[in-house]
């Protein structure tokens, strides 16, 4: 089990982060820049993707053990399928030779594995092995790690006010009972809560498309590391940054600070 693989080092380190205040509930990640590290190398841009799985698998299994309840990994946009055809085949070939290779080790270290986007434009072989992984481990207690494949925000936006017109028109719904929580149940992250905290690696400043709405107050961490690079001690100093700052939610900072004292009182976001 990966609790059990904790070096005695890491362990503290864990338990100091958790001790300056609580952990981000949802972390969203826009993992960006393996193209990047691969040319600075000299390397064909598909090895930058197969060293990323590597951190992949550091930062699934850091974010278990520290106690984050949800993460979810911006592994393919709508957009990527405009990249050269090599590249593309060379991707969806990597994806399929994670899955194969990790559920058994995530289903058993209590991960929960969840999709969202137009996954039905992915290779038949891919389509399978993720609904035999979200069948094998939907009952999972502990991480829910969620792939996005073949998302993007403004695509999920649009699917969801088409199904919500669509029940409209039908009569289920009339205009007058729309409002932010229904309207967030058509989205196909309906069983996420908010993103509380999004890391971008390669130092880009930008969303690229990712959880538009998801992100109306989720705290943004960039770093400078491509993500071949990015580990488990560059996620530690993500989460305690993100533990340092005020989030106010439109409020004063009097108001948060009341709310410290009065935590019942607390405006809280959706959980």
């Amino acid at each position: 089990m990966w609790i059990d693989e904790l070096t005695p080092e890491d362990s503290s380190n864990q338990e100091i982060i958790k001790a300056k205040g609580r952990l981000p509930v949802h972390i969203g990640i826009i993992m960006d820049g393996n193209g990047r590290w691969a040319e600075s190398k000299n390397l064909n841009r598909l090895e930058g993707h197969r060293m990323g799985i590597e951190s992949v698998r550091d930062i699934v299994k850091a974010s278990s053990q520290i106690g984050v309840k949800y993460l979810t990994l911006y592994s393919f946009s709508i957009e990527n399928w405009n990249r050269p055809i090599d590249e593309v085949n060379g991707l969806m070939f990597l994806l399929e030779y994670y899955l194969r290779q990790e559920i058994t080790e995530l289903h058993k270290n209590n991960v929960r594995i969840k999709t969202i986007g137009k996954t039905n434009s992915l290779p038949n072989s891919i389509q399978t092995l993720l609904f035999n992984a979200i069948e094998k481990t939907h009952r999972n207690t502990g991480l829910t790690m969620t792939l996005a494949l073949s998302y993007s925000g403004r695509w999920d936006i649009l699917q969801a006010i088409q199904l919500l017109t669509l029940d409209v028109r039908s009569g289920k719904l009339s205009p007058e009972d729309v409002n932010e929580k229904l309207f967030s149940s058509y989205l196909s992250t309906k069983d996420l809560p908010d993103v509380d905290m999004l890391i971008r690696t390669s130092g880009e400043l930008r969303l690229s498309n990712f959880m538009l709405w998801e992100m109306a107050y989720g705290e943004i961490f960039i770093t400078e590391k491509y993500w071949p690079d990015f580990r488990r001690d560059d996620l530690y100093l993500a989460i305690e940054n993100y533990i340092n700052r005020e989030r106010r939610f439109g409020r004063t900072s009097k108001q948060v600070k009341n709310d410290n004292v009065f935590p019942n009182m607390a405006i809280t976001g959706k959980q």
